[in-house]
């Protein structure tokens, strides 16, 4: 495996460690949580630098559904990690402190609630546009594929995982956070690290799986199109 390839997995894995941990504030702190937002921005960077060639090819080729959500998707996220950036410069009471940022505290909590819940929902979801990619690197990595039976038991997983996440979802409010019917988050102070990591992991797999298999539907029907075109061609 190339040592490109290397940094944009470990990067990859990296931002989802940080992910969650931003969305832990009430187990971290204030300061923890300004750090860990300011290190996965600094990634973000860094992972559009190793992905530099997605921005060359933005405006070549054919845009089919497919590739007009992935390019949705990330554009939707972009803007999530902007506007965390921005509030979160707004807001910082250590990291970023001793920046003359002006504006709004009220409006730079509203931008970043929404935008952290936005973006946490959207890079769950781009982890999983990917993770045909993800799994072929791993594959080359072992050196060996899964078989049969590993997929079956990874699937399987994947969707008792998600199923779960269902629940956290609805648990932890996200819904209700993504639309700002909430202004403040609500944590269960009582609830372990352990369990509240575990839920929002299954949140994330909610997010990643449905993803994958929206993109697999959508390609399925294009292909399905298709096919009696060609039929009809040949004849």
């Amino acid at each position: 495996m190339k040592q490109k390839t290397k940094t944009k997995i470990i990067v990859a894995f990296a931002m989802i460690v940080l992910l969650l941990l931003g969305m832990a504030y009430y187990l971290t702190g204030g300061e923890t949580h300004e750090w860990t937002g300011a290190i996965m921005f600094a990634l973000f960077i860094l992972h559009h630098i190793l992905n530099i060639s997605w921005y060359k090819n933005l405006f070549r080729g054919k845009y089919t559904a497919t590739r007009a959500a992935q390019t949705a998707i990330n554009l939707m996220l972009h803007a999530c990690v902007i506007g965390l950036m921005i509030s979160g410069l707004i807001l910082s009471r250590h990291v970023f402190s001793a920046l003359p940022i002006p504006g709004s505290r009220a409006l730079g909590r509203e931008l970043h609630h929404i935008s952290a819940y936005w973006g946490f929902v959207l890079m769950s979801a781009h982890l999983g546009l990917h993770a045909k990619m993800i799994m072929g690197m791993l594959r080359k990595a072992a050196g060996k594929g899964l078989g049969r039976p590993g997929h079956i038991a990874l699937r399987t997983a994947a969707l008792l995982i998600s199923t779960y996440g269902v629940y956290a979802f609805i648990k932890h409010n996200v819904g209700f956070y993504m639309f700002n019917l909430m202004e403040y988050a609500f944590f269960d102070y009582d609830q372990p690290a352990a369990l509240f990591f575990m839920e929002y992991l299954a949140i994330v797999a909610l997010c990643a799986c449905t993803a994958y298999y929206l993109i697999r539907l959508i390609d399925f029907g294009r292909k399905k199109k298709e096919v009696p075109n060609e039929n009809n061609q040949a004849e």
